[in-house]
């Protein structure tokens, strides 16, 4: 039987890999973890978190939330999976981070169509239809090779991973339970500061000491996940219009809103654990410590994980790819994940359905497919394979859509006509991209 090589076992990976083992074709599912981990990763577990525990917005007027919506139509593993795992966060599709995993890599481990191999793969078969999905965390050795292969250097930049800590340490009575205005209920707990303890905090901030990056190392960070210390030094007040900002926060114990809120997120179902919303961070474990416990709500906080930074790697695929994900160069080999240029697990996870679905259709002799441009996923990919000059990591935001035929005023409304549209357009191409492929049904075992 005809086969498929992934390269990378990370949502990219996994819904790529899922999505051929359905179509009745056979993969080979190349992951290194668990004998060689990265900086981020503490598992081996399949399409594990290692920056937020949140998918993003479910509302369908969201960027994230759209593209969840039309994954659903494309049968998405991840988005069933984050169902599975669900964990109140209001309007955000948060996830209980291990048994989200645990879910994705029973399903994949055990489909009789995919076979999971331990180990890195340091070279990328030239004489067999793959997908590379090795994520922004890339090995060195197959770094060097893809940049041998895509003939261009990579670009680069660096996520920080925000703090968690355990629930009953921290002290509820230094805030309030609410989401920004009033919407999707009691899911955040807002730690407030004071005007004199945001002083307090932002120069004991500023001052800290931070991991200093290798001599050959360019620091260059991308906007949605920029450490928080990075934003400090943009100015004063620069926080409070960030991850501390109090807007549609009122605080029912004093009727008013507080000068300055740290919320706090559920990390797992049972409430357990909590992250700090946009804390990212390059502050050195110690004085995480220090700085952080500077903030009213976690004077005794017991960290259970401490923020830390990574290399994310990803190609210029404007150059490289085509809008079908493969390489221009090489029809056989496709891309997926953020190492395409694309940022977030949502956007992630969608380019390995696309790349699942062309990879598929090319073994089998089929006319490869792009989604309508007026859905999320058409629009995200036509950008990063079609855009002039450098590509910068972009998530699915509302601005890549086509215009409607239509003008209308209100931002909100527009946005609604706008994810319809691109929700009736998947629900059609879907379907097309089913059209003469045998479905495995796991059920008979057949197609």
């Amino acid at each position: 039987m005809e086969r498929v090589i992934v390269i990378g076992g990370g949502l990219a990976g996994s819904e790529a890999s899922y999505r051929l083992a359905k179509m009745g074709l056979k993969v080979i599912l190349y992951e290194m973890r668990p004998k060689s981990l990265t900086p981020a990763h503490r598992s081996g577990l399949l399409a594990e978190l290692v920056c937020s525990n949140t998918l993003g917005s479910m509302e369908i007027t969201s960027g994230a939330g759209l593209l969840k919506a039309e994954m659903e139509h494309l049968d998405s593993l991840v988005v069933e999976a984050g169902k599975k795992a669900y964990v109140p966060a209001g309007t955000a599709l948060a996830v209980d981070r291990e048994l989200f995993s645990q879910y994705i890599t029973k399903k994949i481990e055990e489909h009789p169509n995919i076979t999971v191999v331990r180990e890195e793969l340091k070279k990328i078969p030239r004489d067999e239809v793959v997908i590379v999905a090795s994520g922004p965390l890339t090995s060195e050795s197959l770094a060097e090779d893809i940049r041998e292969l895509v003939g261009f250097d990579y670009l680069y930049f660096y996520d920080a991973i925000a703090p968690i800590v355990e629930a009953e340490s921290v002290d509820f009575s230094k805030g309030f339970w609410g989401s920004r205005y009033g919407k999707g209920g009691d899911d955040y707990f807002n730690c407030t500061l004071t005007e004199e303890e945001y002083m307090t905090f932002y120069n004991e901030l500023s001052k800290a000491e931070k991991v200093q990056a290798k001599e050959f190392e360019n620091l260059v960070y991308f906007e949605g996940c920029m450490p928080i210390e990075e934003i400090a030094e943009r100015g004063y007040k620069t926080l409070l219009f960030g991850p501390m900002k109090p807007v549609g926060l009122i605080d029912p114990r004093t009727g008013k809103q507080p000068f300055a809120v740290v919320q706090l997120r559920r990390e797992n179902k049972e409430g357990t654990l909590l992250s700090l919303v946009g804390f990212q961070t390059r502050m050195t474990y110690q004085e995480q410590k220090r700085v952080f416990r500077l903030i009213p709500c976690l004077r005794n906080a017991v960290f259970v994980k401490l923020g830390s930074m990574h290399r994310n790697t990803f190609i210029q695929s404007n150059r490289v790819l085509t809008p079908f994900l493969n390489m221009r160069k090489r029809e056989n080999i496709f891309f997926a994940g953020q190492i395409t240029g694309v940022e977030g697990y949502t956007a992630s996870a969608a380019t390995g359905i696309l790349a699942g679905i062309n990879a598929g259709r090319l073994l089998l002799g089929r006319k490869l497919l792009i989604p309508p441009e007026e859905t999320m996923l058409g629009s995200l990919v036509r950008y990063i394979t079609t855009k002039e000059g450098v590509l910068q990591p972009i998530s699915p935001v509302f601005g890549l859509l086509p215009p409607l035929d239509v003008k209308v005023k209100n931002k909100e409304e527009k946005k609604r006509l706008l994810a319809e549209r691109a929700i009736k357009a998947m629900e059609l191409w879907a379907e097309r991209a089913k059209e003469d492929i045998i479905i495995y049904n796991p059920a008979t075992g057949q197609g």
